[in-house]
């Protein structure tokens, strides 16, 4: 079996796949200015792939060479959709797939999907069988939380691990706490002994309040797990990954005003071009809050930047507000 995660430095560190926000437009961005070791796509539904609306999701398994590793993630509970879904993936280049296993949004856990897998292990084991069917010659790796309403790490977590996954991910919180509270740390060292006990070549990989690169060093080193996962920390800085990777960069700090502001339009830019036919623009707006703050002005900058339509309007607004400071 091709496994790309076993050559990987450690510690490793992923950019989380966030729906509406970790695009391929946002990728290409992130290539250019601080690379992961390991990319995932926006989720995409096992089910949707094989109905009249297939076309549609199509955009979020498109990825660029220069993204690779690249895992597409789905999310699903139909047996038949997962393996067919799997095998697509396959075929379209991917070098590995993950199941979704997390996500606590409502209408993917009517479809018994996403969190809601948590709530029958027999049948979550059978999803991770029919993945591994579908694409017998790629890693399968799976993204969780550690419980629904509780800790269940006892029951949850070994049920996953008997699969002999490639690698697991763990969001460090129940689906019923969502965001709320502080992710649960101090239990990954726990983590990590069930699978050193029960498959101990899957890769254990952490999720939750990571602000930074040393953050996730830190984080690694306390608990022992093999790599970390970092998503909102990524709003609004594409060198993320690009900080504490050598020495001399560990103290780095955020690159100046205007090289955000240039770098948010080239992001609306390559947006526009790459997705302008199939998402709205509007899910840039979500960018700009977190590229445009901490800062004299900013606040009326953000403004008219929630009012733009297009690139061409934003690189306006940006050019006049760096005419005004300047």
């Amino acid at each position: 079996m091709k496994n790309f995660w076993e050559k990987l430095p450690k510690p490793f560190f992923c950019l989380a796949p966030m729906a509406d926000v970790t695009d391929c437009a946002f990728r290409q961005i992130i290539v250019k200015y601080g690379k992961p070791d390991v990319f995932f796509t926006e989720f995409v539904s096992a089910d949707g792939l094989y109905s009249i609306g297939r076309d549609k999701l199509l955009i979020d398994l498109k990825y660029s060479e220069n993204e690779h590793p690249i895992v597409a993630q789905i999310f699903g509970s139909n047996i038949d959709n997962i393996k067919t879904s799997s095998a697509f993936c396959r075929e379209l280049g991917f070098d590995g797939i993950d199941v979704n296993m997390g996500c606590p949004d409502k209408s993917i856990e009517k479809q018994a999907a996403g969190a809601a897998a948590m709530k029958d292990l027999k049948h979550a084991k059978e999803v991770i069988k029919a993945a591994k069917e579908g694409a017998p010659n790629l890693p399968i790796s799976v993204k969780t939380r550690i419980g629904y309403n509780k800790n269940e790490i006892e029951t949850w977590i070994p049920a996953l691990l008997s699969e002999k996954l490639a690698a697991l991910t763990i969001h460090l919180r129940t689906r019923k706490e969502m965001s709320k509270v502080p992710a649960h740390w101090e239990i990954m060292s726990k983590i990590v002994e069930m699978r050193n006990k029960i498959s101990k070549d899957t890769l254990i990989i952490g999720n939750g309040d990571i602000l930074d690169l040393n953050d996730a060093k830190q984080k690694i080193k306390e608990t022992g797990c093999d790599g970390i996962m970092l998503g909102r920390a990524i709003f609004g800085n594409p060198w993320l990954f690009s900080r504490g990777r050598r020495s001399g960069l560990e103290n780095s700090k955020r690159p100046d005003l205007k090289e955000r502001l240039r770098v948010m339009l080239e992001h609306t830019k390559l947006f526009e071009k790459m997705l302008s036919k199939y998402k709205n623009f509007a899910i840039m707006k979500k960018h700009y809050k977190a590229y445009v703050n901490g800062f004299d002005g900013a606040k009326e900058l953000r403004m008219k930047l929630m009012e733009a339509e297009n690139a061409q309007q934003v690189e306006k607004i940006i050019n006049d507000f760096l005419v005004k400071i300047c």
